[in-house]
């Protein structure tokens, strides 16, 4: 199947030399990397997170009183209100 990539030139030039220094295409190449990075990923299996959840009975009361959520999120990016 043919397709078309937009590789960066340093490493199409460096794939495009191990061809020529292992005597075999840049197809060879492109395949075995491909390959390689495909076998690797299915052995890692899937991303998993460990369960942070912690107690509590939600948002404290403070913020509640102040405006809720946005004002969490404005006080954890330190934002404050546009005009």
């Amino acid at each position: 199947m043919k397709t078309t990539l937009d590789i960066s030139d340093p490493l199409l030039e460096a794939a495009k030399a191990l061809a020529l220094r292992e005597a075999t295409t840049l197809r060879a190449v492109v395949e075995e990397g491909l390959r390689s990075v495909l076998a690797r990923k299915q052995k890692q299996g899937p991303l998993r997170s460990r369960d942070a959840s912690f107690k509590g009975r939600g948002l404290h009361p403070d913020f509640v009183a102040r405006g809720g959520w946005s004002k969490l999120r404005e006080a954890a990016y330190d934002e404050e209100d546009e005009p």
